[in-house]
């Protein structure tokens, strides 16, 4: 537990924030007022680099230094968080948010992924996506419940290493004026796995999807539809509302993919205000796919967005299913001096959950609970930092995370 109290503390000593947290929405700071100059109090260089900043339609912040995760061990990363207007002219408009984060690994080997939402005019419209290239060491630890809890996870066991590139972005039509959306997304992903660990060769799953002592690899690509209830007043850091997401994905031979494939997912989240800035956030989510499927894709149990404290991939089948609520919390203050107004941009959480797995929608083989605490950090108005301590109690192991915006 202490190592992951230090990467905590070393987390916040060496994150460095390279752009002003000032609110743009604020009708304080737009300057837009009509009173005569002369009426006008002299204002100081920082009050006048505030309204500046203000002013601006691109917000950013740039998070870097050493750091650790539970999947790559030390790293040397960074994560950057952009908010913007499609329309910079248009204050009401939804500001569109683009997450990234970068690490390298200290013994070779980089990770890059972004989330970006799009909001275009009116809120007619969006774009939303996941974006990604790996070139890092990881674990395969087989297929089902059984297998995965009691594999051995060691770089003569499950290690090998694995590059690859995701491109899913999909397009949301807003139905009328209704809160409800719709539209196509595609799927392309490219995995390759190299220099597997000695005995992940003999493992069965691997041999029966054709993996060697020479690695694995594999294509596919998908089309699918998406129909979206969405009622959030800020998606990436919800206070009320209610999410409700259909998807369906089919992966085929005639787009090029080396497997006929289906993925059907269902995620339900609702935030319920306590109070200012007090929030409790509940999800149900539910992956399933269907057909010859690759390695690569099963359905995972418990990643940086859910069950916080198994490892990616720890646990996969072909039906997953998960429950988690959480309680959100930001410090309230006057903000009546510098620590007060420090410390209005902290805040903390606590959640608890529970995954099932099984090789169909209807068969539970195992159960995965979970709990945990994280400290939030805002960057920008609404947009946080997240630090997570997520306990695994099957496996009885406690993971931290460092990430950009909510975990749902």
């Amino acid at each position: 537990m202490n190592r992951y109290l230090t990467c905590i503390f070393a987390g916040l000593l060496l994150i460095t924030t390279l752009q002003a947290q000032e609110p743009s929405d604020h009708p304080e700071l737009r300057g837009d007022g009509d009173a005569p100059a002369d009426t006008l109090p002299t204002l100081s260089k920082k009050e006048l680099r505030r309204q500046r900043v203000a002013r601006r339609n691109l917000h950013y912040n740039i998070l870097g230094g050493p750091s650790y995760t539970p999947d790559f061990g030390a790293v040397l990363g960074g994560s950057a968080l952009m908010t913007f207007r499609m329309n910079p002219s248009d204050t009401t408009q939804q500001r569109s948010v683009v997450p990234m984060a970068v690490a390298f690994m200290f013994e070779g080997g980089i990770n890059f992924f972004t989330k970006p939402q799009l909001f275009f005019k009116g809120d007619k419209f969006r774009i939303f996506g996941k974006f990604s290239y790996k070139n890092t060491r990881e674990n395969f630890y087989g297929i089902g419940y059984d297998t995965n809890k009691h594999y051995l996870r060691s770089d003569s066991t499950s290690e090998y290493r694995y590059s690859g590139v995701q491109l899913n972005p999909w397009f949301l039509f807003r139905l009328g004026k209704s809160n409800f959306f719709a539209g196509p997304q595609v799927d392309i992903n490219y995995d390759r796995f190299r220099s597997p660990a000695k005995y992940l060769v003999e493992e069965p799953s691997y041999q029966e999807a054709g993996g060697t002592e020479k690695g694995y690899e594999n294509f596919i690509a998908g089309l699918g539809f998406l129909l979206t209830y969405d009622s959030r007043d800020i998606p990436a850091n919800a206070y009320r509302g209610l999410y409700l997401d259909l998807r369906g994905m089919a992966y085929s031979k005639l787009l090029g993919s080396e497997q006929n494939f289906y993925r059907l997912e269902v995620d339900y989240r609702q935030y319920l205000p306590l109070g200012h800035r007090k929030v409790l956030a509940w999800t149900a989510q539910s992956k399933n796919v269907l057909g010859d499927v690759p390695l690569t894709q099963y359905a995972l149990t418990g990643t940086p967005f859910d069950l916080r404290g198994y490892y990616m991939g720890q646990y996969r089948d072909k039906s997953s299913h998960v429950v988690v609520a959480e309680y959100r919390q930001m410090i309230n203050t006057d903000k009546s001096t510098r620590l007060k107004r420090l410390l209005s941009h902290v805040g903390f959480v606590a959640w608890g959950g529970c995954g099932f797995m099984g090789p169909t929608m209807g068969k539970v083989e195992g159960v995965l609970p979970n709990y945990g605490v994280g400290l939030r950090i805002e960057v920008q108005p609404r947009m946080n930092v997240r630090l997570d301590l997520g306990k695994n109690t099957v496996n009885n192991q406690t993971l931290f995370y460092f990430n950009m915006t909510e975990a749902f």
